[in-house]
């Protein structure tokens, strides 16, 4: 029979040389476990702010569409819209002018065919935000029937309700 060679150190054998290993390897463990959270962590909140930015820019664009979107032929359908994604002021504002603006577009048949070219984030929270948007709108009625093409940049703020990014104020700017 051959004689069994070990080569291998057991922890009795290497005594206080084992306990230092067995607590160095439980410390770096330990340390690995800690920033592996860490970076899940900011991960994470990384994650959230992106899902809230392009929540921000979705709604800020959709609002800018509607506002800049409205056909005499639809006129209560496109202002019904415009109202279902403001709040506040700003849909106190819209909805007083809305029977006078019924007549007004019927009148001149007016349709306004909106375009967003770009949006961008002033500023943000979790319960607010500015948006700076940029838009077209094509629009013809009795005065020009051709249509012309107009360009808005509108400044929206924005406020969270019930989980939705909703338009607050809307200003004209630049």
């Amino acid at each position: 029979m051959a004689a069994r060679r070990s080569y291998g150190l057991t922890v009795r054998e290497l005594g206080a040389n084992g306990k230092a290993l067995t607590i160095g390897l439980v410390v770096a463990t330990l340390l690995t476990t800690a920033v592996a959270l860490w970076l899940s962590l900011r991960l994470y909140d990384q994650h959230e702010k992106d899902v809230r930015r392009q929540g921000i820019l979705s709604a800020a664009r959709q609002s800018a569409l509607n506002f800049t979107s409205l056909d005499y032929r639809h006129y209560d359908r496109d202002s019904a819209n415009v109202l279902d994604g403001a709040t506040g002021d700003f849909k106190k504002q819209f909805s007083a002018q809305t029977q006078g603006l019924t007549k007004l577009v019927a009148e001149n048949r007016s349709v306004s065919e909106g375009q967003v070219l770009d949006a961008g984030i002033v500023r943000s929270d979790a319960h607010s935000a500015r948006v700076l948007v940029v838009a077209d709108s094509k629009v013809t009625n009795t005065a020009v029937p051709k249509g012309e093409t107009r360009t808005y940049r509108l400044q929206l703020d924005l406020v969270r309700r019930d989980g939705r990014w909703l338009t607050s104020d809307v200003e004209f700017v630049g």
